[in-house]
């Protein structure tokens, strides 16, 4: 947020979009992944700079393919959550990478994995667990819903259906939906749908754990789930 944004006010975007809506489908301006959202932004007239993505009247854009069915880390958070310290769990329930280092790399879901350890949601919880019943680390889903709010408090969905021509990539622009606010209970339901995974992220560094964040991941085409209030604003 401390980087200079590229900021556009609501009513411009409308206009904007509307005119990209009605040309129907237009060829990516970048081949790859960031072809959608370099397209948009283009055609938006929104200048490409160092920022993760522009502003609009304060809302996050994000730009999808209709049949893309991706993962993208919606924040990270570990604040106060380990129930066991953090380089005791990786040295019991970890497993070792290609470079003999052990380390607690897991997509977490509510079945128990190879190394006995799954997800368990409840009401106003969410806890890494062992089928022992040790717990390793536990989240408030209040806390998760304020940083969810904190990392993306609006978005703006840009949703493009897309077809290949001549191994070209061709998108058309059809629909945008702005999004705010979300709640514990909402999140707990999308946990349990396992339309947002956890992802540990830590290993053995000697006399410690080095953590990298875990990360709170949501499928793409799932995002609209995630949020209170939507509305197609075009």
């Amino acid at each position: 947020m401390d980087k200079e944004r590229e900021s556009m006010q609501l009513q411009q975007f409308k206009t904007k979009f509307k005119a990209l809506k009605e040309k129907g489908f237009i060829r990516s301006k970048r081949n790859g992944p960031a072809g959608i959202g370099y397209t948009l932004e283009f055609y938006l007239g929104i200048v490409e700079n160092n920022k993760a993505h522009p502003d609009i009247d304060g809302a996050e854009l994000k730009a999808h393919r209709t049949n893309e069915k991706s993962l993208i880390t919606l924040f990270t958070f570990n604040n106060k959550v380990w129930q066991m310290p953090p380089l005791e769990a990786v040295k019991k329930y970890g497993s070792f990478d290609t470079n003999g280092r052990k380390g607690l790399y897991y997509t977490m879901s509510l079945k128990p994995n190879s190394a006995g350890l799954f997800l368990q949601v409840s009401k106003t919880e969410i806890s890494v667990r062992h089928i022992s019943g040790e717990v390793i680390a536990t989240w408030q889903l209040k806390d998760l819903a304020d940083r969810f709010i904190q990392k993306i408090p609006a978005l703006i969905f840009v949703s493009a259906h897309t077809e290949e021509r001549a191994d070209k990539e061709y998108f058309h622009f059809y629909r945008a939906q702005l999004m705010k606010g979300t709640s514990p209970e909402l999140l707990a339901n999308q946990f349990e749908e396992e339309n947002i995974l956890v992802d540990l992220r830590l290993h053995d560094k000697g006399t410690m754990a080095r953590n990298h964040g875990t990360g709170f991941r949501a499928y793409e085409n799932k995002l609209p789930l995630l949020f209170k209030s939507i509305k197609d604003i075009t």
